[in-house]
């Protein structure tokens, strides 16, 4: 029974995490880039203008540019799931070189 919880509550927590991402970028425009998931046929013809795809897959687009609302922009173009890319994470860049005074 404890190993069963224990499963379920990984699972819990991994859904959450996404649908948290995914609300996060349908609503704000805070990454850089997004990872548009699962896009329907003719995503590449319906993204807007000033989207650039970075890298692609089988089942996933990185696109990059200057678009308002690029999380509401990716899922008009066919995206089924759009996640932000990008971002640096909670901590800071280490500093790698002195900065000149």
């Amino acid at each position: 029974m404890t190993i069963r919880r224990a499963f379920v509550l990984v699972a819990a927590v991994f859904t959450g995490w996404i649908a948290v991402m995914a609300v996060v970028m349908r609503f704000s425009d805070a990454a850089p880039a997004a990872v548009a998931l699962f896009p329907r046929a003719g995503f590449m013809q319906a993204l807007p203008d000033s989207a650039a795809v970075i890298s692609s897959g089988s089942l996933f687009y990185t696109v990059s540019g200057d678009v308002k609302g690029m999380g509401a922009a990716l899922y008009k173009a066919g995206a089924r799931l759009v996640l932000p890319a990008g971002l640096t994470g909670c901590l800071p860049l280490p500093k790698t070189a002195k900065q000149p005074r």
